[in-house]
């Protein structure tokens, strides 16, 4: 693919790591998506009238589909709502139609948008700390035993790791004996590097007799780098909280569908299969290229997406301030370990979706011995 110049298009990851720097923080890709999207918008531009539209009629049985085809799971069509705001959004507006339930569980590190959502819900919220082994990050089940909700990222964030099934379906029966609920995020989910042999467990067909207390979060967003143009889709089994969210959102004047998230989607379930295997297979290679620069660093081995978790004092670098240290002296941006939990002041996250000259440049500026 080349480099790949994001200057001039307000990009927030660029934005934030300043001029002459690498941006290798905020999750989006800086590799171009599928062709097929910009078409699809540029056809609709040609018509000068955006007024309200209709729900996609087919959108639902299209994510079926996508679920069916790509994950060879069966997804029931009449769970699936087509939003057109980003799955945080989602998860918020599901956190007020399911009401305090107990503690809201999530694990530690992990996405730290849970942790504020709860916050700014009311909600009481516990971090349970992920257990380690010789393969990296796995769930402690049982420390979620007497949750209200659990929520969760599905593969990781920040690490990358496919959670297995049984992890999934144990976690969602734990939840559906309290009468709570597993939120699953897994916008993640269409990248799971196929070298490893690895498949992603989708929460909702995992849970088994305990799906009606189960609810997965997904989008095009993170698969085909279109993050810039909100939109998700929810798979929610339970009839009753899909009234209940379509409530809520009729409320904010919100409705199912919207016009530009709609065709992106739409371009991308349907032509977006063939560019994807391509990205996967590259995505595999610079995967191995920084785990060969970064091995002893990285806390949790990746095996989806484009994120590694790195330990900054395996690097050499301070335990505190590392963040700062990389990009002052070495030009070099990541996230801060401490968005993903306040105890994690001691590691990074490393994004390494970028053309592989511009990694193998930030690669050796961050171990310049």
């Amino acid at each position: 693919m080349g480099m790949f110049d994001r200057s001039g298009t307000g990009s927030i990851k660029w934005a934030r790591a300043g001029e002459g720097r690498i941006a290798l923080g905020l999750a989006d890709m800086d590799l171009p998506g599928p062709p097929e999207i910009g078409a699809a918008l540029a056809e609709r531009a040609r018509h000068p009238a955006y007024g309200y539209t209709v729900c996609d009629p087919g959108g639902r049985e299209l994510v079926a589909r996508w679920y069916r085809e790509r994950h060879r799971v069966v997804v029931d069509p009449d769970w699936v709502l087509l939003l057109p705001f980003s799955a945080r959004t989602a998860l918020r507006l599901l956190l007020a139609a399911v009401g305090p339930r107990g503690p809201v569980l999530s694990p530690t590190p992990d996405w730290g948008g849970f942790r504020q959502l709860c916050e700014v819900a009311g909600l009481a919220y516990r971090a349970v700390e992920l257990a380690r082994d010789g393969g990296g990050y796995r769930l402690p089940v049982a420390e979620f035993a007497g949750a209200g909700l659990v929520l969760l990222s599905n593969p990781h964030n920040p690490s990358g790791r496919v959670w297995q099934a049984a992890e999934l379906r144990a976690l969602a029966e734990q939840a559906a004996g309290r009468g709570g609920l597993l939120v699953s995020d897994e916008v993640h989910s269409d990248l799971v590097h196929p070298d490893l042999g690895l498949r992603h467990p989708v929460a909702v067909a995992v849970a088994g007799e305990a799906a009606r207390h189960t609810v997965t979060l997904n989008s095009v967003g993170k698969t085909f780098n279109t993050s810039g143009i909100p939109s998700c889709f929810a798979l929610v089994p339970d009839p009753g909280l899909r009234e209940r969210l379509l409530t809520l959102m009729g409320g904010y004047g919100l409705w199912e569908g919207g016009l530009v998230p709609q065709l992106v989607q739409r371009a991308a379930l349907e032509h977006g299969g063939p560019w994807l295997d391509a990205l996967l297979q590259r995505l595999a290679g610079h995967r191995e290229l920084a785990l060969a620069a970064l091995g002893p660093a990285v806390a949790s081995r990746p095996e989806a997406s484009y994120l590694l978790w790195l330990d900054a004092t395996a690097l050499g670098l301070p335990a505190e301030g590392a963040r700062e240290l990389l990009l002052t002296e070495r030009d070099v941006e990541l996230s801060a370990g401490t968005d993903f939990g306040p105890a994690w002041g001691s590691h990074l996250r490393l994004n390494y979706a970028l053309p592989v000259e511009r990694l193998r440049a930030a690669l050796t500026r961050l171990t310049p011995c």
